[in-house]
């Protein structure tokens, strides 16, 4: 027993071993501290996607846009027409309320969520009516909160008389108000609003072209 303590207490360390180590640490904790775009070596994208976290279905910005415009406006609806519906009696009562809350969502929240998705500055501008910024756009957008929703109560409207007619029943009302149904119609005027925009937009600058 007392021998192999010995022989453990008389075994030196390799310093040279010990000394390349600590040169290895160094120079890594350097090259760490140095990198940058001019001297960090090329990674190819598909390396670089073997480490990104996310999930296995892709969607185009454009879908994802879609599903957020759409899923504010059901929220709203919820919120507001279903929420105030017990303590409003009249219905454009209602309506007020709803597009002044539409609007400031959109201005706030919609159109600034819409931005966190550009690639590039104004890269999804498409997918909004007011692309001004400011004070301005705030009363734009509650302006334009109340063009979508007549047109959407018109849609309501006209279903609900179409098919009233159809079956005679005036009793009940066949199509009522409800988050998926109005996120959809009011999703589907504010898109077909800008398309217009963007037309009428384009023959103006086809105009002033050729002039």
């Amino acid at each position: 027993m007392s021998k192999k303590t010995g022989k453990r207490q008389n075994r030196k360390p390799d310093v040279t071993k010990e000394a390349g180590y600590y040169r290895l640490k160094t120079q890594a904790v350097k090259d760490l501290v140095e990198a940058d775009e001019s001297n960090s070596p090329e990674v190819s994208e598909e390396e670089l996607n073997k480490y990104r976290s996310g999930p296995k279905i892709k969607l185009a910005d454009g879908v994802k846009i879609l599903i957020l415009k759409f899923w504010f406006a059901g929220a709203v609806c919820f919120f507001f027409i279903w929420g105030l519906s017990g303590y409003m009696a009249d219905m454009l009562d209602t309506l007020f309320v709803t597009g002044i809350a539409m609007g400031i969502v959109t201005d706030l929240l919609t159109n600034n969520a819409i931005r966190f998705f550009e690639a590039t500055p104004g890269g999804d501008d498409r997918y909004i009516m007011v692309t001004h910024r400011g004070y301005l756009s705030f009363f734009l957008n509650i302006l334009y909160a109340f063009v979508v929703l007549f047109f959407v109560y018109s849609i309501y409207a006209v279903i609900n008389f179409t098919v009233t007619r159809i079956t005679g029943n005036t009793d009940t009302i066949p199509l009522g108000v409800g988050p998926i149904m109005f996120g959809l119609f009011y999703l589907g005027v504010d898109q077909l609003l800008i398309k217009c925009k963007h037309t009428i937009t384009d023959i103006v600058r086809k105009a002033q072209k050729v002039n």
